[in-house]
Order: C-alpha cells, then structure tokens, then sequence
C-alpha cells in the first residue's frame, strides 16, 4: 500500500499523495485503503494541522480503476467505513452495493469528517471518482490547466456515487455538468464556487502551501469545530440525506445495465469514457 500513497509531513503539514502516476491515479481499493491509512497517520500526528491532498505527475486522478492491471475488485479489505458484510463471493446488486457502500460513499464520508482541515492540490485531470477525492476536502486550489467531469451519465447512471453536485455546484450547474457529461475548467469551476483558488501550474504547490501554513497558525480545536460546524450545517441543506437517496438510484441503474445488457457499465470502460470525453 505504501507504493500507492505517498505520506509525508513539512511542517505542520501532512501531505498524501496517490502515486499511480502510470494509470493516471486511477483509485483501486488498495489506493483506498492506502489513503485512509495516510488520513489516519496524520490525524493521529498532534504535529499535524493540515493536510493536502494531491497526485503525483500530469493528472491528479482519472477516477476510479475500471481498467488497470491493478484493478483488485474482488480483493478482500479489512473494512473501516461501513458495517456491512464483505463484497467477495457476493453476486449481482448484493456485491456492488456492499462494495461501493465502503470504497466510495462511506470512505468519503468518513474522509469528510477528518478533524483537521483538508486541502485538494489539483492539476489536470479531475474526473468522475477524482470529484469525489476532492470534495470531500475543505478547499481546493486547482492549477489553470486542471479540468473536471463527471461523465458516468453515458452509463446510464446519475452521477458517481458521492453525489454532492448540487452542494458544490449549485443545482443548474450540476445538471449542465451531468447531462453533458462534458469537461469543465478550473475558471468554469471557480465561477461556480467550486474552487477556493486557480493558480498558475508551476505555482501550484508553493500556493497550496502557503495557504495550508496560514491555516495551521490556528488553534487545533478551534479549526476543528468550525470544520464540524459548517459539515452540520451543510447537512441541514439535505446534503446528506440527498446523497443517500441518490445511492439508491444509481445502484437502480448499475441493476438496470445489468440487466438488460450483462454489464453493470453499460459496456462503458475507461478508454471509451476517455476518448468520449474528447470529443464532447
């Protein structure tokens, strides 16, 4: 695991960084798990007051493995988010929705709730489960060549499985994203509110550094209560309660593809969805 995710600390600064560069950071369950450990490690470091988030080479994440070599679907993890039972040796909704439920819903949910404050450094690709990895940190300093989408409506199915598009992009925007399944850049993500900062490529990480030192001049507790604070009151505008409601509708269309075509991806794989995502 500490192949895929880099972990080390400047400072007051806990930096992660998914280290799959070959496959683009594509988030296999080892990448997960490795990240969850590197979360762990640094909120348990009382040295530790801020975290970044980033990715190794051109892209910070193409999303999800659904295609590498290293693509471990049917690899039993010791579970961290969920109370369910494993995935391996299930079959059909029975596995998908026990998987998905820990790797990419409750996982992100419980990186969420980190005590510390959470930063996502972001350049090139930000796609599909990559949204995911980012939103759930407090802020996000994207690279003026970093470009977003989530295109997994072309599987027929409404978005990835964090689905906190209307929070993050407000609700017309997150249905211009959806329905186009089309790339936006960091600029259209600023002006959505998407992102705290667009910062030059080469000025990426002394910028998201400078703002994670200023953040760590604060009291610990202070900054993790108001964490806490603004979490709740996101929550009181349905985020999550929507996302559960959500959940159930995409697993309906994993079903629904399975069903009348044999593939839970509507026979979408990473190539298709990339190039695509090319031409829309």
């Amino acid at each position: 695991m500490s192949e895929v995710v880099r972990y080390e600390r400047r400072g007051p600064v806990a930096v992660v960084t998914m280290n799959r560069p070959e496959y683009r950071n594509a988030q296999n369950s080892a990448m997960t798990y490795a990240l969850d450990a590197a979360f762990t490690r640094a909120v348990d470091d009382p040295a530790v007051k801020v975290i970044v988030l980033a990715g190794e080479g051109k892209h910070f994440s193409a999303g999800h493995d659904i295609g590498t070599p290293g693509r471990d679907v049917d690899v039993s993890f010791e579970r961290k988010a969920v109370l369910w039972w494993d995935h391996v040796g299930k079959e059909g909704a029975d596995q998908r929705f026990a998987r998905e439920s820990e790797v990419y819903l409750g996982m992100c949910r419980r990186w969420r709730e980190i005590p510390k404050p959470t930063i996502a450094s972001v350049q090139g690709a930000c796609i599909a489960g990559a949204l995911m990895l980012a939103w759930v940190c407090d802020l996000i300093v994207a690279s003026d060549d970093a470009f977003f989408a989530d295109p997994v409506v072309r599987m027929g199915i409404p978005g990835v499985e964090y689905f906190a598009h209307p929070w993050v992009l407000g609700p017309r925007a997150a249905k211009e994203v959806l329905f186009t399944g089309q790339r936006f850049s960091a600029q259209q993500a600023k002006e959505w509110g998407m992102l705290n900062r667009v910062v030059p490529r080469a000025d990426l990480e002394a910028e998201t550094f400078a703002l994670a030192e200023k953040i760590a001049e604060m009291p610990a507790f202070g900054l993790a209560l108001t964490k806490k604070a603004v979490n709740q009151a996101e929550d009181l505008m349905g985020l999550r309660t929507g996302m559960d409601s959500v959940f159930g509708l995409h697993h309906l269309a994993h079903a629904h593809n399975a069903e009348v075509g044999g593939d839970s991806l509507a026979g979408q794989d990473a190539r298709s969805m990339r190039d695509a995502n090319r031409t829309s």
